[in-house]
């Protein structure tokens, strides 16, 4: 919990200089803060605290709202959304992308891929296939036009096979274990060898999924046809420091991948979380 009160006291900081500052100063200062807020949610989230998360990612859309920033509003939402997904709330989850999505010809592609993979994961908890795929489908065709230079929610660029990790992640959600399966196996023939710890997790998630598959009656196949890994998508990304509160893929940078998960919407890992919200952002 370190971190978490590292970041608090950043953000603290940001947000008195925020009360003096004026014009463009002040928005940007808006904008940074709204970047730590969304950290400090990140962090609470992945510790499991699920009430310190939604009182952060709350005050990611307060601020982001006043920095009048169209971009950082549609990704508030994204993060509201996340914690929605953790909690198996699939119809706030599909609500709050869709708000996000409301202004998409405002948006740059990447707020748009965010958007719509994260409502695939609530079409996913509310067991709607036929969504997940077009969701994703119109998703991955946005993402060759990826190219702004903000700072936060770069994992569709910086994820090898990022939106299948997703799709996967949904199907997995959905009991769709060969399926599932069959696209971490393409996941994992694109992640670099020199990421074990990315590779572990894909390993770990996938075999821990089938246990989950089977367990959830899904019918039958072994392990080896049905690696289908419930979680959030394991392929690390290099963090940036903390002096760069947007850079990481999970609201912000400094945080490597755990691999956790969550075939079934209330599967945890130890600490109470489930996966899918690590690497969609």
């Amino acid at each position: 919990m370190n971190l978490i009160g590292t970041v608090s006291a950043q953000y603290q900081l940001i947000d008195k200089l925020v009360r003096s500052a004026k014009g463009e100063t002040r928005r940007g200062l808006l904008r940074v803060g709204a970047a730590y807020a969304a950290l400090v949610g990140w962090l609470y989230q992945d510790a499991g605290d699920m009430d310190g998360a939604a009182f952060w990612r709350g005050a990611t859309q307060e601020i982001a709202m006043r920095s009048r920033d169209p971009h950082l509003i549609g990704y508030s939402l994204v993060n509201q959304a996340q914690v929605r997904t953790d909690l198996g709330d699939g119809h706030a989850v599909v609500d709050l992308c869709e708000a996000a999505l409301d202004d998409a010809d405002q948006l740059v592609p990447k707020v748009r891929i965010m958007a719509m993979q994260q409502q695939a994961h609530g079409a996913s908890l509310t067991g709607e296939r036929h969504m997940v795929d077009q969701l994703i489908d119109q998703a991955g065709r946005l993402l060759p036009r990826v190219d702004d230079d903000l700072p936060w929610g770069n994992a569709c660029r910086r994820t090898p096979g990022y939106l299948e990790v997703q799709r996967a992640t949904c199907y997995g959600r959905l009991g769709l274990g060969a399926e599932a399966g069959a696209l971490w196996l393409q996941v994992l023939a694109v992640v670099p060898e020199t990421a074990r710890r990315d590779r572990g997790g894909v390993h770990g998630s996938a075999g821990d999924s089938c246990g989950n598959c089977l367990g959830a009656g899904s019918g039958g196949g072994d392990c080896s046809d049905r690696g289908d890994d419930r979680g959030r998508d394991p392929i690390g990304q290099n963090a940036a420091g903390i002096g760069h509160p947007g850079a990481g893929d999970a609201a912000v940078a400094g945080c490597p991948g755990r691999p956790r998960s969550c075939g079934n919407p209330g599967a945890r890992d130890r600490r109470g979380m489930t996966w899918q919200t690590y690497r969609s952002r």
